[in-house]
């Protein structure tokens, strides 16, 4: 984390936030399934279980980013991963951290009861299907009183997406993309500009057309050298669909009506 503030301040950036992850969803796994070393020691009678996020310790890092980088504007927050599946744990969890910001995000298809991580679920599934799977959950999470303020990688399938699905083209799933859009935007809640891949231009056209209000921008930076990539190209897209900065520089972009 104070790596990841060393280059936030090379970068001249006025705020970073670090939104890590709280995933409580148990993920199915098939013998067929390749998982990486650090997958393998959370696997648990079939099944992938994160370990609980270190409160404690996380908090204190937030303090010591801080108090090391004074002109650094350091934001708290969590990714909670299907929160609408996991209402008590969450508000626990919420109310320990009490963070600047909550990211909602899905990173699983087959419902609660059997869910399958994406890319795991890419390649044994045709992938269109799995999208439209994973769209049609981030509806009912974008619909939902889950707390939480902001909707995480809208495109986060299309990270898994096969070369032998062939292109991925968003107007190919423009129906089930702006329906997670429309209930988002009737929520109040806000529509992530994730730069780990670029988000399609048209999804952020299409969440201006939804009446969505705001935008924030996350580079997904599990490496300090990552941080801020692409925003200056996703900053862009944002102004050309009415989005802008505010006063303060650490905010949410909203539309300029």
């Amino acid at each position: 984390m104070q790596a990841t503030c060393e280059r936030a301040a090379q970068l001249r950036l006025p705020s970073v936030a670090f939104t890590e992850h709280a995933d409580l969803t148990p993920w199915v796994v098939t013998p067929d399934d390749h998982l990486s070393p650090v997958l393998q020691r959370w696997l648990q009678d079939g099944r992938i279980v994160t370990p609980a996020l270190d409160v404690a310790g996380y908090l204190a890092c937030i303090q010591g980013c801080r108090e090391r980088f004074p002109g650094l504007r350091v934001l708290s927050g969590v990714e909670v991963s299907e929160p609408h599946w996991h209402p008590e744990r969450i508000g626990a969890l919420l109310a320990d951290v009490r963070p600047d910001r909550v990211l909602g995000s899905i990173h699983s298809v087959g419902g609660p009861q059997r869910p399958r991580l994406v890319d795991h679920a890419m390649t044994d599934r045709p992938a269109p299907d799995v999208l439209r799977d994973y769209l049609g959950e981030a509806r009912r999470l974008a619909a939902s009183d889950a707390p939480f303020g902001v909707l995480a990688h809208i495109d986060y399938a299309v990270r898994h997406w096969p070369e032998a699905a062939g292109p991925f083209r968003p107007a190919d799933f423009e129906t089930e993309f702006r329906d997670v859009l429309d209930a988002l935007a009737g929520s109040g809640r806000a529509l992530e500009i994730n730069t780990r891949i670029p988000l399609a231009p048209e999804l952020v056209a299409w969440w201006a057309d939804a009446g969505g209000d705001a935008v924030s921008f996350g580079s997904d930076a599990h490496r300090p050298a990552d941080v801020a990539k692409g925003f200056a190209a996703a900053a862009e897209v944002a102004r050309s669909c009415g989005f802008g900065p505010g006063s303060d520089p650490a905010d949410l972009w909203s539309r300029h009506r």
